[in-house]
Parts: structure tokens; sequence; C-alpha cells
């Protein structure tokens, strides 16, 4: 599994690690500006491909690569954030909700992610396009127990002109923090100064819960 780490000198000392999930159709690479932007300001970096990213398969499977990227990659003790772009805000949330996510992250933020599904996932019948549509079984089943995520700080970006999210309020979620930008174009989102900023804000926000586990 190819994967790309950035890394400089911590500026305001020490801060969690974090591990940036892409979207369908997307690789690592889509991440090289916000990877660079954050790096320079004292973060490590992570991120990797999912396989394939074309929506052929169930997020289950792709958040499981994001578990087991995780366990190879983080001491079991550390704690980290987490950020997800589109599909990837999925991804990150079933690990999260699913896969014993909860008990490691500590800020999780997700930037134009169909939280309420979008109405471009029917354009094929591909398995992971099926659980991003409104209202798919993937989506009520997270629903069910979404308020876990009032546990951790939680952030979800999105911008009103969105044409990839249809509508582009199913990037709004019930809980935690919501941040709502104006930026033209959905991929510009991991990019946008405007983006950056928040994305940046999020990660630098005091914890919710001070004594979290660990696993």
């Amino acid at each position: 599994m190819t994967e790309i780490r950035d890394s400089f000198p911590c500026a305001e000392g020490d801060r969690n690690p974090i591990l940036l999930i892409h979207g369908i159709w997307d690789r690592q690479e889509i991440f090289n500006t916000m990877s660079t932007y954050l790096s320079e300001q004292g973060w490590s970096v992570y991120r990797f491909n999912l396989i394939p990213n074309d929506g052929s398969a169930k997020m289950e499977v792709l958040a499981q690569q994001v578990c087991n990227y995780i366990t190879e990659n983080f001491p079991p003790e550390k704690p980290f954030d987490l950020v997800g772009f589109s599909m990837g805000g999925l991804v990150s949330r079933y690990y999260v909700q699913r896969l014993g996510g909860i008990e490691r992250v500590q800020r999780f933020v997700t930037i134009s992610s169909p939280h309420q599904g979008t109405y471009t996932a029917y354009a094929t019948g591909l398995d992971g396009y099926m659980q991003m549509r409104p209202k798919s079984d993937f989506l009520q089943d997270l629903d069910r127990d979404v308020q876990m995520l009032e546990r951790i700080n939680f952030t979800s970006i999105w911008t009103p002109l969105d044409a990839i999210i249809i509508p582009a309020s199913s990037s709004q979620m019930p809980r935690g923090e919501e941040v709502k930008i104006n930026v033209l174009f959905h991929y510009l989102m991991v990019s946008d100064p405007k983006s950056l900023k928040a994305i940046r804000n999020a990660l630098l926000a005091p914890l919710k819960r001070q004594d979290k586990k660990t696993i």
C-alpha cells in the first residue's frame, strides 16, 4: 500500500498526528496543498490510497483499510486526529462509529461529505454509490448512534455551492460543530484558503473531553 507522510519540526508544541482520507475517484495526492499547509505549521500528516477508489467497494471494506493503516502506522496508545473528504468522510465515520475509532480519534473533521446522501450517487449501481444514496441502509445505520460523535471534537465543513453533493446541505450534520464556507467547487474544499483555515481551527480546538481512553 503506497503512502505519503509529510512532517516538519513542530512549531507549537506536541500535536496529534493527522490522517487524511480521500474521496471517490481521488488519490492521496489530492491532499498535497492541505498536507503542506498543515505540515508547515507543525503537524505530522499521514495519507494513503483507498483501493479501489471508484465506488465499487462498500464503505465497510474501505474503512477496514483505514483501520489496518492505523494499526500499522500509529502506536496503540497514541491518539490522533482524522480528516475525511467527500466519501472519505463516510468511510471515516464508519471507522469511528463501528471499528473502534471513537476510542482513538480526538478530533474528527469531515469536508463536503454526503452525510445525508447525494443524488449524484444514482449515477451507477456500484456498491459504494448505492451506500451514498439518500436514506440508504448504510447511512441510516450510521445515524442510529450518531450521538456518539458528541464524545469527541467533531466538525463538519461544507459549501452551499457544492455541485457534487446534491443537495449541498446533505453535508450538514446534526451533531458537533458546523462550518459553512462559500467555496465554488467541491474539489477546491481541500485547497481553498478559507477551507484550510477552517480545518486548522478545528484541529487546534481544545479537546471536548480530556480523559479520553485509547485502545
